[in-house]
């Protein structure tokens, strides 16, 4: 029954001799229905079991002040097994409890480059300081100290300074409980030089991280002060002095003095981060103000980390490392191991407060104090098998805490029939495989459902070829089973629905449907294609050839106006509208073909009045209060302005459009009518000309003129005298 698990997670194996393999495996419910008996049914279901689950640790119990370190638990259950089935996720609830009194190491590591003279003075008396407050919270803990520079490359020391050559890492003091001898050890130290800005503190910390013998790491709360007024060099930096061999994060120290600086590289970021989580180390970074920004972006890439900012003197490095340990207890986030390939795990919190998370949220809760309870819930889920079937382990734990999950991985990949074949069956064609849950394993050399066909005669791969349409389908196109290079089609739970083809690639179910109906009731599938009746076409046979419906009322499809489409106009003129195109809104007299009943459904008057509610009720009236309300051209569809006069000379506005299948009338709610003259100002108007014209005449008559002529005026009239004639003149 392998091929159920595998191919189809969550099925069952029906174990009746005879089914073909794809038939075999189904969902439960299926199977019943078929008729399968429950007792020919196997169906495996993945479990649990807690192997060792110690009950965190309550400090308020008699006697629980007295523990070890190793005798306390924050970490509940603390190993498992769980069995997989794929695709069945299998959950179980982890408890963390945060310890009261928990034992503290705490390693100090300081730059002790020439920029850092303060500061190395006011850490020499931080021993016994530190002891006290630390006293605090913890009647357990110890120190350790140790210094970097950089790597030895040129002489840094220049003039008359007093400094010694650089240094990658010095481990002067193992963990202890005795302040006074760190203040002392720490006082007998002297500044060194360094030729560039960027320190080698990323030596030191991997050192500090895998040589726990040298340092004295203890199975407790482990804390890694670093301190520095400069920036760092990482993994490539090395290159630039001449070193390109990779940092190979393993422990270095000759005379608790750091020997291959020289020959190794700085380490990466995702380097430390792995040897920081590996050994339980929380990192507080405490730097000056100027590098604030660089540390916090560190700090993002390093979980259980954290960043303080140093004054200048290192004076306030002790209320620092308070704050810092504080930050950093009051958050538990989980990580687990690396995950064997098709494994998932999901991770829901439900931390203080009611508070809870998914995702990637539920890997962490924040603000815990000490002795409350999280949980979390853990899903992990199979999605193959493991190549070589055997049981996997993982790991979850508390980042920063040396305690852990262990948990056991075992995989249900085959069914227990499988115990009780039988090998050499008569029914696998004369002996030629071993009969097991219902179905023949045949023996090297033969393949077929009975073990009937020999690879003697044909290999493996050619009979598969013959089962496949074209080179990269699936085998039977994944409807089928292949037997001795023949498909044999899957049979369905419906008899009227079927398989068929040489590959099984036809079916008579997988059409398109209308109104949830195969090929729309209008037709049968054949090789996923509808085959449609008379008078019907389209991929689901919805569409009808029949043109009645699209007749106008003047016999023209469509009016003449558009095409018959399945039974419907589409109108192919942009003027017409309508179920048949025979609506014209912009046509000329649409305004007054329907004047009369706007003004009868919007004004009560009108020739219409007494039969409005018989004659026009086909639109839909919708009153605006001015003409700007009124809808604009340009939109979605046609619409015509109209301006009409009624009986009294008053105008009326509306629009006339067809939206889709309504017709839609917005009028102009009030009327606009002519407004009657004021005569009083007319009135005054002719009294006041009248007046003024009068005057005009009685000064026209009193004026008096003077007769003159113009002394340039020169008369048309000339006069001669004929001496012959005497004084007789002529006149010309």
């Amino acid at each position: 029954m392998q091929c159920c698990i595998i191919l189809i997670p969550l099925s069952q194996g029906f174990l009746k001799q005879g089914e073909a393999t794809s038939t075999r495996c189904d969902e439960l419910e299926s199977l019943r229905k078929r008729g399968c008996s429950s007792t020919k049914v196997e169906n495996p279901r993945g479990s649990q079991r807690v192997l060792k689950n110690k009950a965190v640790t309550n400090l308020w119990n008699k006697g629980a002040e007295n523990l070890r370190a190793e005798d306390i638990t924050q970490v509940q259950p603390q190993k498992l097994t769980l069995s997989l089935r794929l695709g069945e996720p299998q959950s179980f609830n982890l408890k963390f409890k945060r310890a009261e009194d928990y034992p503290i190491d705490l390693y100090y590591l300081m730059d002790l480059s020439y920029s850092m003279k303060d500061d190395l003075e006011n850490v020499k008396n931080l021993g016994t300081q530190l002891m006290l407050e630390m006293s605090k919270i913890t009647s357990d803990f110890r120190i350790g100290f140790g210094s970097f520079v950089e790597k030895k490359l040129l002489n840094p020391c220049t003039g008359d300074q007093n400094c010694t050559s650089p240094f990658s890492y010095k481990n002067l003091l193992t963990l202890t409980s005795n302040g006074q001898e760190f203040n002392t050890l720490v006082g007998q130290q002297q500044i060194d030089g360094n030729l560039d800005s960027p320190e080698g503190g990323f030596d030191a910390i991997m050192q500090v991280a895998v040589c726990g013998e040298h340092i004295g790491w203890r199975n407790v709360t482990r804390l890694l002060v670093f301190s520095t007024d400069a920036g760092f060099h990482f993994a490539g930096d090395g290159k630039l002095g001449g070193i390109v061999l990779p940092n190979d994060g393993k422990c270095h120290l000759e005379n608790n003095m750091y020997t291959v600086s020289h020959y190794y590289d700085h380490p990466s970021i995702a380097h430390l981060v792995q040897k920081l989580s590996e050994n339980n180390i929380q990192t507080i970074f405490a730097v000056t103000e100027e590098f604030q920004p660089v540390y916090m972006e560190l700090k993002n890439l390093i979980p259980k980390s954290a960043v303080g900012i140093l004054s200048a003197n290192s004076s306030n490095v002790i209320n620092l490392i308070i704050d810092a340990y504080n930050s950093l207890s009051s958050e538990v986030i989980l990580e687990n191991s690396k995950l064997p390939e098709g494994v998932t795990i999901m991770y829901q919190s439900r931390c203080k407060n009611g508070v809870t998370g998914e995702g990637e949220m539920g890997r962490k809760c924040s603000n815990i104090s000490i002795g409350d309870d999280v949980s979390f819930t853990i899903s992990i889920t199979a999605k193959q098998c493991p190549k070589m079937g055997k049981p996997e382990t993982i790991k979850i734990k508390p980042l920063g805490f040396n305690e852990e999950v262990e948990i056991t991985l075992n995989f249900i990949c085959e069914c227990d029939c499988h115990k009780d074949g039988i090998e050499n069956s008569d029914i696998c064609h004369n002996g030629n495989g071993t009969y097991e849950c219902g179905t023949c394993r045949c023996n090297e050399g033969r393949i077929g459902r009975q073990c009937e066909c020999s690879t003697n005669e044909v290999t493996i791969e050619d009979l598969d070829k013959s089962c496949r349409e074209d080179s990269g389908t699936d085998i039977c196109s994944n409807n089928g089973d292949c037997v001795c290079g023949t498909c044999e089609c899957k049979k369905r739970e419906n008899p009227e629905e079927r398989y068929s083809g040489m590959f099984c690639e036809c079916d008579n179910f997988n059409c398109d449907r209308s109104n949830n109906k195969l090929c729309g009731g209008h037709g049968h599938c054949e090789c996923r294609w509808c085959i449609c009746d008379a008078n019907w076409t389209g991929s689901a046979c919805d569409c009808s050839l029949d043109t009645t419906t699209c007749l106008a009322s003047n016999k023209q499809i469509c009016n003449g106006q558009g095409t018959c489409e399945c039974g419907t106009c589409k109108c192919t003129n942009p003027k017409f509208q309508g179920p048949s195109c025979e609506i014209c809104p912009t046509c000329p007299g649409v305004c007054a073909e329907h004047k009369e009943c706007v003004q009868c459904r919007a004004f009560g008057t009108g020739e219409k009045k007494d039969t409005c509610e018989r004659d026009c009720s086909y639109f839909n009236l919708i009153k605006v209060k001015d003409r700007d309300k009124l809808p604009q051209p340009g939109q979605a569809f046609p619409l015509m302005h109209c301006k009409e006069m009624d009986a009294n000379d008053c105008w009326f506005y509306y629009t006339y459009a067809v939206n889709k299948t309504e017709k839609e009338v917005h009028v102009v709610e009030t009327l606009d009518c002519p407004t009657g003259s004021d005569i009083i100002p007319i009135l005054l108007m002719i009294i006041h000309d009248r007046r003024e014209f009068a005057k005009f005449e009685k000064e026209k008559m009193n004026a008096k003129w003077d007769t003159q002529e113009n002394p340039i005026y020169k008369s048309p009239i000339n006069k001669f005298q004929n001496p012959n004639y005497g004084y007789k003149a002529v006149d010309l």
